[in-house]
């Protein structure tokens, strides 16, 4: 093989065929000839040349103090991916994340991840089926789970003393059911964006890249209403058809933010300032026996009006909640046990939630659907924040009846990082 060519030697070419390639690439085998003949370039990032689309202001910039894709409007899809890291050396995990930030960069602004190979036997360098398309407002958002710093006890890559006290596996909470397929996670990728096809095109191409890094733990998406179909912008409804998401901190609001949200300096290691903690629960809910109840039940199980997403005794969604509130009976309007009440408990406990509904069809174990909640949640402090929320929501909430915990994780998403840096810098150096 030469050195300087960007086709293989013309005896490898006579014998191996196209499919005998392809095969080799699939047990990963196809690295071997990739570093002997200088081709390692292949997956390598070009945006010079890379095919580009017009956005017309769909492009959310992925270069920031923060990370995108957390405060960011959220949008009509997500991708969302846990993984498992598989190299035993931090230095490939510092390439993955180099390689990665320059790849979301790209991704984010509709741009591919470069031309087509010209080389019949090599794969193109993207997967192309973005190509055309806007850039959707997609936001890619990288964390980093507890197994990352210490897993079976061992300290896998010298990062043990950077793990912050937060980042710590959430307890298992009263009539979890978690499954193992659904759980846990070394890193996550969460792709955002107005295209499913633009989201899943973002995580397919990244998870390419983690080829022999990092592997696919679990992976879920989601949707809610899309905004051609509600250009009022209303609160999103969940799979239940009760608005959720009304009540959470302001995101225009600075003050909020780093209250609530943004990891402040002093809080543990310096290094996820300004990023935050995402905890991630994926609910099943049992639409079937939900369908069987009355409007009046499924209310009160929520503590809201279904149809304006008023508090009940109230009149408007945004209301505020007022839990002294009585019927000419003396009962609460608002029952003990609605969720409205357990999770908004003395107020002083704000999560930033960035939730989406999903189906995967049918559940065979039992026949019906296989749909819920995929429950996304962003905050400073997970010990005092969403730890204390879920614990009274897991004792009294009558939404018990009809969900069930199947997944559940937690991350710390890094800080941005500016053009020229790369994401996870503050914690690899």
């Amino acid at each position: 093989m030469t050195n300087n060519s960007n086709s293989l030697d013309p005896l490898i070419e006579k014998r191996l065929s196209r499919r005998d390639i392809l095969k080799t690439a699939g047990i990963g085998g196809v690295g071997v000839i990739l570093g002997a003949s200088g081709l390692g370039g292949i997956l390598s990032i070009n945006e010079s040349k890379a095919s580009t689309t017009e956005t017309n202001g769909e492009v959310v910039p992925f270069y920031g103090k923060h990370q995108s894709g957390i405060t960011t409007k959220t949008q009509n899809h997500v991708y969302f991916v846990s993984l498992d890291v598989s190299t035993s050396k931090k230095e490939d995990l510092v390439k993955l994340f180099k390689n990665w930030t320059n790849a979301a960069a790209l991704l984010t602004k509709g741009k591919a991840m470069g031309e087509l190979s010209g080389n019949e036997f090599l794969p193109p360098k993207d997967t192309g089926e973005a190509a055309g398309l806007s850039a959707s407002n997609l936001t890619i958002t990288f964390g980093v789970g507890p197994s990352l710093f210490i897993k079976d006890n061992q300290d896998r890559f010298g990062l043990k003393h950077k793990k912050p006290k937060e980042l710590a596996d959430l307890p298992k909470f009263p009539l979890d059911a978690l499954e193992e397929d659904w759980t846990g996670g070394d890193l996550c990728i969460q792709a955002c964006a107005d295209d499913l096809q633009v989201a899943f095109h973002a995580v397919r191409n990244l998870i390419r890249i983690a080829r022999g890094k990092a592997t696919l733990r679990w992976a879920q998406t989601g949707f809610q209403r899309t905004k051609q179909a509600d250009p009022k912008n209303e609160t999103p409804r969940n799979l239940f058809g009760f608005k959720d998401g009304t009540v959470g901190p302001d995101v225009n609001s600075e003050k909020q933010m780093n209250q609530h949200v943004w990891v402040q300096p002093g809080d543990g290691p310096n290094w996820l300032v300004n990023g935050s903690y995402l905890v991630v629960r994926r609910i099943q809910m049992f639409i079937e026996v939900w369908d069987r109840t009355n409007l009046r039940e499924q209310e009160n199980t929520f503590g809201r009006s279904r149809d304006s997403g008023a508090p009940l005794g109230q009149k408007d969604e945004f209301d505020k909640l007022d839990f002294n509130h009585k019927k000419e009976n003396g009962e609460d309007y608002i029952p003990a046990n609605s969720h409205v009440r357990l999770s908004h408990g003395d107020g002083s406990q704000q999560i930033l939630r960035r939730a989406y509904s999903y189906s995967n069809g049918m559940d065979v174990k039992t026949g019906s659907f296989d749909a819920g909640l995929l429950f996304k949640c962003f905050q400073r402090t997970p010990s005092k924040q969403f730890i204390p929320i879920q614990n009274r929501l897991a004792k009294m909430d009558k939404l018990n009846e009809y969900t069930i915990h199947r997944g559940s994780a937690i991350f710390a998403c890094l800080p941005g990082t500016k053009q020229g840096g790369f994401i996870g810098e503050t914690l690899f150096n």
